[in-house]
């Protein structure tokens, strides 16, 4: 794929190999960036759902075909990484869950970041834990196991007493 071909024919692309491999097209509607690279990869980021990454990413392929330059149409797309926030509705003390979660799941250094890293094995995901009960969980493919982490965690904290 010859991306400095499609930076020219995207209006607004960033390319800059010798600072990222790939080329960078950002859209407004949906609001994602695509990250373009010579093997034919595409990453769509930032889109709120399935549909927003299937429009972007038809987006760009029209742009690019308009351009003259020719793109496989209808590529499969695979969910890699959803990121979803949450709050459970109270404040919380990270000292205590990093005691009761068990050293062997939980990261928590409060002087290099304010948040607790916590690991669940399944589904396979990585929560960020607050001390103002918000909550981001990270690394899900499907939306069933982001809220399956946020049941598991939450009914872990009520079951060691540090969630009301």
């Amino acid at each position: 794929m010859n991306l400095q071909a499609i930076a020219l024919a995207l209006d607004g692309a960033e390319y800059e190999p010798e600072q990222f491999p790939g080329l960078i097209y950002r859209l407004k509607e949906p609001k994602t960036a695509t990250l373009l690279f010579r093997s034919g990869k595409v990453v769509c980021t930032g889109a709120k759902s399935l549909d927003h990454v299937r429009i972007a990413i038809d987006t760009v392929i029209k742009q690019i075909g308009k351009a003259g330059i020719s793109v496989t149409r209808d590529p499969e797309i695979e969910v890699q990484n959803i990121v979803a926030s949450s709050d459970l509705g109270c404040e919380i003390n990270l000292n205590a869950i990093a005691i009761s979660l068990g050293l062997e799941r939980v990261e928590y250094e409060p002087e290099q970041f304010p948040g607790l890293v916590y690991r669940i094995s399944e589904p396979k995901v990585v929560v960020l834990l607050f001390g103002s009960g918000k909550l981001v969980c990270t690394g899900a493919r499907r939306p069933e196991d982001v809220e399956a982490a946020v049941d598991k965690i939450t009914d872990e904290l009520r079951a060691a007493g540090l969630l009301h």
